[in-house]
């Protein structure tokens, strides 16, 4: 156990994963706080760096025994220290662990342990060019609740290994795979793929003009729902890879929904036809 009570070489290099995306990405490593989130990423097997613990007061018996059941580099810092890590005005975490990235391949989407779209049939959703990292979490905890099998990030977007978004998440990023890809030529380059292989996976995109409500279409299928920017919605690439556009029919005074609202929306509408399918 190494000791840090300044704000030294190695102090530095982990504040720049927080704010930093260039050097996070070149690092291959996030920051990660709270007792979910840490006990995620533990129990899927992400690899933990380094585990770094408050110096100043008396640990839970959650962040002792993590650290003495994790084999991994361990680092006491001052209390000061480690609330500038946290990135909270309330009370510091007493713990924070350094993960490693997961790699950014469609593979990972073709099996989820666990999860729960019914019938064998694959279920991803695709965000086209996310700004919001708080978005692009909270629709990884969506698509993690509602039993997808993964969430593709695509396009220039929001980071998922953001601070925001890892936080939005509540942990579902670690148990949920989720992948960045350029653009949607490689996702139809891999269903394409999956369909040669026996899964017609239909896309199925969201529109305010969609040519039917969403609970009138078919989501019991293998599909891959594809929601939009926040402010332009899908670009015309992705509009053209749709099989599909539907609508979420609202009322009232908006003009449309949230991304993230969005996108749960359809992910329920998927899970409960799939559930009523298979009773």
């Amino acid at each position: 156990m190494e000791r840090i009570t300044s704000r030294n070489a190695r102090f530095q290099q982990w504040e720049a994963l927080l704010g930093n995306r260039s050097k996070r990405h070149r690092a291959g490593e996030f920051l990660v706080q709270g007792v979910r989130p840490i006990g995620l990423a533990l129990q899927y097997g992400w690899p933990v760096h380094a585990l770094l613990f408050d110096l100043d007061r008396p640990l839970s018996r959650w962040a002792a025994d993590t650290l003495r059941s994790t084999r991994t580099a361990q680092y006491g810092m001052a209390g000061e220290l480690i609330a500038e890590l946290g990135e909270k005005d309330s009370t510091p975490p007493e713990l924070i662990a350094v993960v490693g990235m997961a790699p950014d391949s469609l593979d990972r989407l073709n099996g989820r342990p666990g999860a729960t779209a019914g019938a064998d049939a694959f279920l991803g959703l695709v965000f086209d060019r996310p700004t919001s990292p708080g978005n692009l979490g909270s629709i990884i905890r969506s698509a993690d609740a509602f039993g997808a099998h993964g969430v593709i990030v695509s396009g220039h977007a929001a980071d998922p290994y953001d601070p925001k978004a890892v936080r939005a998440s509540t942990g579902s990023l670690f148990a949920l795979p989720t992948v960045r890809v350029p653009g949607h030529a490689q996702v139809q380059e891999w269903i394409a793929g999956r369909r040669a292989a026996g899964s017609p996976i239909q896309v199925v995109g969201t529109d305010e003009h969609g040519e039917a409500d969403v609970a009138e279409f078919d989501l019991t299928v293998p599909t891959l729902l594809a929601i939009g920017n926040e402010t332009n919605g899908l670009s015309q690439g992705w509009r053209e890879a749709c099989d599909a556009l539907v609508r979420i029919p609202i009322g009232g005074a908006a003009s449309s929904l949230n991304a993230a609202n969005a996108a749960s929306v359809v992910l329920y509408e998927a899970a409960r036809q799939r559930h009523s399918t298979a009773r």
